[in-house]
């Protein structure tokens, strides 16, 4: 299966753990990963203009990072979604590379859907899991798990097992 991990943090620190653990647990499996850094990238939220609905045929008005983006979703099996959280929500990074699918509405072959979330103290996960079940359910996937790490879970050894035994188990 190919998956794609888009991984939502603009630094390298507690989300990026848990995208590598599982990378590492998907290849052990036979998987093959494509972890997309869009916390880095440039991409522009949707200027809901309607460009690739019309003149556009399915590709975006915007020529950003999410052009690095969009073959990747298009090809994946599988998308995973990884952010820390960020005032209860999902990096307005990732939510911008989430929502610019708009052109295409869904990936074109994937069928799987899950979610990797790291913060510094447990709870605030009510927002960054509301708007990734909302995605997932419109685009038709199956969520197949959420996984979370709070405070001292982060980098712990029993949370990157939990991970590294969900990646596997795919």
């Amino acid at each position: 299966m190919k998956i794609a991990v888009l991984n939502g943090s603009p630094k390298v620190g507690n989300t990026a753990a848990m995208i590598n653990t599982f990378k590492e647990g998907a290849e052990a499996a036979g998987h093959e990963v494509c972890v997309l850094h869009v916390g880095k990238m440039k991409i522009g939220g949707c200027l809901a203009c309607e460009y690739c609905h019309g003149k556009g045929e399915g590709k975006c008005v915007q020529k950003d990072d999410m052009e690095k983006v969009m073959p990747a979703y298009m090809d994946a099996d599988m998308i995973v979604y990884g952010s820390p959280i960020y005032y209860s929500n999902l990096t307005s990074q990732l939510s911008a590379a989430m929502q610019r699918i708009y052109p295409i509405g869904k990936p074109a072959k994937a069928t799987k859907a899950a979610l990797l979330l790291s913060s510094g103290a447990p709870g605030p996960y009510t927002g960054a899991i509301g708007a990734y079940q909302a995605a997932v359910g419109f685009m038709g996937l199956e969520d197949v798990g959420v996984i979370c790490a709070a405070g001292e879970e982060n980098g712990s050894e029993a949370k990157m097992e939990e991970i590294r035994a969900f990646a596997k188990s795919l």
